[in-house]
């Protein structure tokens, strides 16, 4: 570690960060307890554990945030939430959905390759990489969530769906005998609009049946203007039984969602500042998408093929759970939980850049990069007006990339635990099974098309005279090249595991050990592809005349590992105030599915899994007005399987697959002040260090930093609440970091600020109302997320552009609730 990263750790330690999170009480029903910070060690965590208790007495790392917290951050993605917890980097520059996330020490994912997205203790799908959708696109939150808990270190990570890593559980609210309700309206600028709904009770008290449900429909024409809105409506219920003798409950869950989300990639920013450029009219360039793309069509060998891309990431379907938690009597108990959910989902984008220049041009600059001539023999025109294209401005080729991924899974858990006492010691042991079987398909189509370098670009049209005078179309109806890509996969997975573990304790002393081995088969099946011409017309070009389809020809195979994972944790009570921890692990983490190559002769590449060793050491305090932990932690991977999409060139995306191994060791610290009653300071920080030890592609690289992991995260914020009047203002810091494996490109530190207040008007009984306010960016801070992932290794500083995704602007958000 230099000099100048314990010198960030000093200044993040001075403002060291928020956690936000409630106050849980041992009831499922805590949800009207006091919301205090996310380091209330009291919290009781119930994640991945067949003993709930507090996080303060858990030999590991434990986040929670509050419903109350979370209903305030509805309008937000995954990345809006997840990146005020403590150890995570979350992206979400893209929108609301596919954050990037990443878990400290560990190498750049994206999206939740290392940590489990689970509602209610289910998987929201149970396999990573059958394609590179993120979990969080098939799930939206709303104002029917209890808390958010996120657990690491300990056995409780080795049931279920596993993850050494960590597991990121959201609970709902479920009903109890007082029947509660609450709507809320969201108003923010840039044309959102958004109602939800929560409401919870006694379907019959005679018999202990309880019932909850939630859901939202929101419109949204930004928060980047592009013509192309985001739409849609989820909604989620429960019934509980409660058995009559107090033994356990039965839950049924079900979730139906229909959405439609944009998504934004990263688009060329000044070359030099990293800031949003102008446009050729002058205006500040937000986002190089335009709804005239929607309408971009063509012919194929299977008819006229429409993009989809005014869908964006669209998901359609529905899952349903049902969940048992049973005590059969002397110290025996069962939990069990299954799942079945089939989305009809595609992921429709506008990539960044045409996979050739990847920058903005001239027109002259364009011509002469294609071998084109010169602008004598040229006509640019704007698709539609036939109006001509000023000499002086700048264009820009791009790509749709319309992904249709129509995805099932059922997943499958029991555990038999027994509690007992024996030598001084507490027992709850916990014996488990997990089966899982999901299939995706995965059907890809690129098309390019030209515009014009501005917001909302016009599609433009070029036609150029070849020497025997004749006029050729080089995009038509603003596209460059027809179907200039196709994939057409579906991949299979089949997990199945065993799991043993024993937490158990005394006054003094906690501990955790568990066992878990687990065995996946994997099944691929991949279309070749050909080109085929469409249209003999001599007067359009090559790229016009002739499209990439499905070959009808299949490569089959299949893959298949068994690997095992152990975990140990114990936690020492000093005293009433003080808890000394450690952890270990070793675990595992199988490769995606999709990242299995072919040879020549069709055998599937080796599939062997990823191996991952971790270790933690810490303290817990926990006093009246005050409370911090502080952490040490090492983590090592070997033989990740790393899979990029990167440009091949020629205007086409490849996959690019490198075994890479890692190493990370650093700290982590949190605390939480109350400074009065009303007012309370929460922070966290967490300083790493990492580098690459293996890349099988590319020996160069080793010793490098990890792209896109800085070496310094902070939090830090203020919240008052008296129950009349509450204000919120805390900051998320991203330290230096690289944007890809070579280092090649430094991405500068940034921080963003976020203000929520609100005013409670109480009416007498269960009855308020809640009138605020939330602004997310408040300086409008222009930092940079991640380079071009498309151009890897290759992507440099130099140049007039920098192809680059800035954090979201500056928005507004007004918010109504009312709760009877």
């Amino acid at each position: 570690m230099n000099n100048r990263m314990i010198l960030k750790l000093l200044s993040g330690v001075a403002a060291i960060t928020i956690s936000s999170a409630a106050l849980a009480a041992e009831d499922e029903n805590a949800n009207n307890e006091d919301d205090s910070g996310i380091l209330a060690l009291e919290e009781i965590v119930v994640t991945g554990t067949s003993k709930a208790r507090a996080s303060f007495f858990t030999p590991g790392s434990v986040s929670t945030m509050s419903g109350d917290t979370l209903a305030r951050m509805t309008s937000s993605g995954q990345a809006d939430i997840l990146r005020n917890i403590t150890g995570i980097k979350a992206e979400g520059g893209g929108g609301e959905v596919a954050a990037n996330v990443f878990i400290k020490g560990l190498p750049s994912g994206g999206q939740f390759q290392f940590t489990p997205l689970l509602y209610d203790g289910v998987t929201t799908l149970s396999s990573f990489g059958l394609n590179s959708s993120a979990f969080d696109v098939y799930y939206r939150n709303d104002i029917g969530i209890d808390r958010v808990e996120f657990v690491r270190g300990g056995a409780s990570n080795l049931f279920g769906p596993g993850s050494v890593a960590g597991v990121i559980n959201y609970i709902s609210k479920t009903g109890s005998d007082t029947p509660e309700s609450e709507l809320q309206f969201e108003y923010a600028e840039e044309g959102r609009y958004r109602a939800d709904f929560a409401t919870s009770g006694p379907l019959s008290r005679d018999s202990n049946l309880y019932y909850a449900m939630s859901g939202f429909y929101r419109y949204d024409e930004g928060p980047l203007d592009t013509g192309l809105p985001t739409e849609g409506y989820q909604l989620r219920g429960n019934l509980k039984k409660e058995f009559d003798d107090g033994s356990g409950s039965l839950t049924f869950y079900t979730q139906i969602i229909d959405d439609e989300v944009q998504f934004f990639l990263p688009f060329p920013l000044d070359g030099q500042t990293r800031e949003r450029p102008n446009g050729n009219d002058g205006k500040t360039v937000y986002t190089l998408q335009t709804n005239e793309a929607a309408a971009i069509s063509y012919r194929t060998p299977n008819g006229v093929f429409e993009t989809p891309i005014a869908d964006g990431v669209s998901t359609q379907g529905e899952s349903f759970a049902l969940v048992l938690d049973k005590d059969v009597g002397n110290g025996w108990g069962i939990n069990a939980k299954a799942k079945y959910s089939s989305y009809q989902h595609q992921f429709n984008l506008f990539l960044d850049g045409d996979g050739i220049v990847n920058t903005p041009e001239t027109l002259a600059g364009f011509l002469a990069a294609r071998n084109l001539g010169d602008l004598s023999d040229a006509s640019f025109t704007y698709t539609g007006s036939g109006q001509d294209v000023p000499v002086g401005d700048l264009l820009f080729g791009n790509r749709l990339l319309d992904r249709n991924r129509p995805v099932t899974d059922v997943t499958s858990e029991v555990n038999i635990t027994k509690d007992i006492s024996a030598g001084g010691f507490d027992h709850s042991f916990t014996l488990g099974g997990f089966f899982a079987r999901a299939e995706a398909g995965d059907e890809n189509v690129i098309t390019t098309y030209l515009g014009e370098f501005n917001n909302k670009p016009r599609l433009v049209d070029l036609t150029i005279t070849d020497g025997a005078g004749n006029d050729i179309a080089i995009s038509r109806n603003g596209v460059l090249n027809a179907g200039a890509t196709f994939s057409n996969n579906e991949h299979s997975a089949t997990r199945i595991a065993a799991y043993a573990a024993d937490q158990f304790e005394n006054d003094r002393f906690t501990f955790d050990v568990g066992f878990r081995v687990e065995k996946i088969i994997g099944d691929i099946s991949r279309e070749g592809s050909v080109n085929v011409q469409v249209d003999d017309d001599p007067n359009l070009a090559p790229d016009l005349q002739n499209v990439r389809t499905g070959s009808g020809s299949f490569t089959l195979g299949s893959v298949n590992d068994t690997e095992w994972a152990v975990a140990v944790a114990a936690l020492y009570q000093v005293n009433d105030n003080l808890n000394v921890y450690a952890n270990a692990s070793r675990g595992f983490f199988f490769p995606e599915i999709r990242s299995v190559r072919f040879s020549s002769f069709g055998e599937p590449s080796s599939y062997e899994a990823e191996i991952i060793k971790q270790a933690e050491l810490g303290l817990k305090y926990s006093g009246e007005r005050f409370a911090a932990t502080f952490a040490g932690f090492y983590a090592k991977l070997d033989d990740r399987a790393s899979v990029d999409f990167v440009n091949d060139g020629q205007g086409g995306v490849t996959e690019s697959v490198s075994l890479q191994s890692t190493e990370s060791y650093g700290i982590e610290a949190t605390l939480s002040i109350s400074i009065m009653d009303n007012l309370r300071f929460d922070g966290n920080a967490t300083l790493q260090d990492h580098k690459l030890t293996k890349n099988d592609r590319d020996a160069t690289l080793i010793g490098n930093e990890l792209r896109r992991q800085p070496n310094i995260l902070y939090n830090a914020g203020l919240y008052y609440d008296d129950d009349t009047f509450d204000f919120s203002f805390f900051q998320n810091y991203v330290g230096d970091n690289f944007a890809n494996d070579s280092n090649s490109v430094e991405l500068e530190a940034f921080s963003i600020f976020r203000l929520d207040a609100g005013y409670t008007f109480d009416f007498g009984g269960d009855r308020n109302s809640r009138l605020g306010v939330s602004v997310f960016n408040l300086f409008e801070s222009q930092g940079t997320t991640e380079g071009s992932p498309r151009q890897g290794t290759s992507q440099s500083n130099t140049g007039d552009f920098f192809v680059g995704r800035p954090i979201l602007s500056r928005r507004i958000t007004i918010r109504f609730n009312y709760n009877f």
